[in-house]
């Protein structure tokens, strides 16, 4: 029988025009490998090295032998959408529906994915505050949206409201914001977002706030989220993270609150990108949240690791920068070295046995501004390690 392929002919596989041509090897995945290979204390992961609370994974144990091991409800188990309804009312009394406003994701990025792709339409411009988190501008351009780009001010991070607003156009569909900030460890106030809610209040633009370091906040400040203005509130999916507040960043879980309006079209997308979210994570977190302990007592967790960097690097050539909120503290390296910050930090690394991540990589254009950053979500030996090293320089 004769092959109608050529025995000339290789088996090809087919070449197609890239959807996202502008992305390669984050410098994060790069970072880790160097400090793999140099045997460096990691400072750039933005994930803890210690464990979470024993009984936190006891009720993750007892909802699998207790049966919950199939398919839960496309938006989320019940009991858990209650307990998150519950604690929006209690901290920032604001009363969330959990049949129809709350839905469980696989984490925080496939929540802001899917809340791009369910409202922005080809053609439609979305504002990103730089710096960034990495998934917001492939996220807009997947859904064919463009990227409107408006930098935060150089050096204090604030958000500049008359540039914010020179950026609206009739094709803004979308603004994302993210207090406690990743990189910067910014936090918004009550000023700026009213500051906010007032720019927005004649607009249709749809507000995604990044909340997932929301129980990272030191010095007695309040974390302001968007569920506590109501004009904000109305047009925002709000999105928080199971992982990043019970240290338990690889079970990719977590939460978006949304008007009724907003979480039908989101559901739209979630059940069809992921349907639904592993379920004895959900039961056993659900079990766990009946102590507000737990969230209530991270600030003061992370600000005793913070203080602890912080005093380590006093008298320093590194300029510590404010770290208000999440678990990262930003340094100007400009008293020690004349490199680019990708540079510097490859350099940190090989030569002095620290990670950090350039805080160029927060933008897409690399803006350098000779500012790195560290995680500080590390046990203390790590941190003393790190700053036995970065002593020296």
């Amino acid at each position: 029988m004769t092959s109608s392929i050529s025995s000339s002919s290789a088996p090809r596989t087919p070449s197609f025009p890239s959807r996202l041509p502008n992305v390669g090897t984050t410098i994060f995945t790069v970072m880790s490998a160097l400090a793999a290979e140099h045997k460096a204390v990691n400072l750039g992961q933005g994930f803890p090295d210690f464990a979470c609370d024993p009984k936190l994974v006891d009720a993750v144990d007892q909802a699998m032998r207790a049966g919950h091991n199939q398919y839960p409800p496309m938006a989320g188990a019940q009991v858990l959408r209650d307990a998150m309804a519950q604690k929006y009312e209690a901290l920032h009394q604001r009363k969330y529906d959990a049949n129809t406003e709350i839905t469980v994701t696989a984490g925080a990025t496939q929540a802001i994915l899917t809340a791009v792709l369910a409202c922005v339409q080809p053609g439609d411009e979305a504002i990103v505050l730089e710096p960034c988190y990495d998934s917001y501008v492939p996220n807009i351009e997947t859904a064919g949206g463009k990227v409107v780009r408006v930098p935060l001010t150089p050096g204090t991070f604030r958000p500049d409201f008359d540039k914010i607003a020179a950026a609206i156009t009739p094709r803004t569909r979308l603004m994302i914001i993210n207090s406690p900030h990743n990189p910067s460890a910014t936090i918004w106030t009550d000023a700026e977002m009213r500051q906010l809610e007032e720019l927005l209040a004649p607009t249709d633009i749809i507000l995604i706030s990044d909340e997932v370091y929301e129980h990272m906040v030191f010095d007695g400040e309040q974390h302001q989220s968007a569920a506590r203005f109501p004009g904000l509130a109305a047009r925002a999916f709000i999105i928080s993270s199971f992982g990043k507040t019970y240290h338990v960043t690889g079970w990719k879980i977590g939460t978006v609150a949304a008007p009724a309006p907003l979480t039908a079209e989101f559901r739209k997308v979630h059940q069809f990108n992921v349907f639904t979210v592993n379920t004895p994570m959900q039961y056993g977190i659900a079990d766990y949240m009946s102590d507000p302990a737990p969230y209530l007592q991270l600030p003061a967790f992370y600000q005793a690791k913070r203080d602890l960097f912080r005093e380590g690097l006093n008298g320093s050539r590194l300029k510590l920068l404010p770290s208000q909120g999440s678990y990262f503290q930003c340094v100007d390296i400009s008293e020690i070295s004349d490199q680019s910050e990708a540079d510097f930090c490859q350099w940190l690394t090989r030569e002095i046995g620290v990670a950090a991540i350039p805080l160029s990589a927060f933008y897409v254009e690399k803006f350098d501004q000779r500012v790195v950053r560290f995680c500080f979500a590390k046990k203390d030996e790590t941190l003393r390690a790190a700053l036995e090293r970065l002593r020296k320089l």
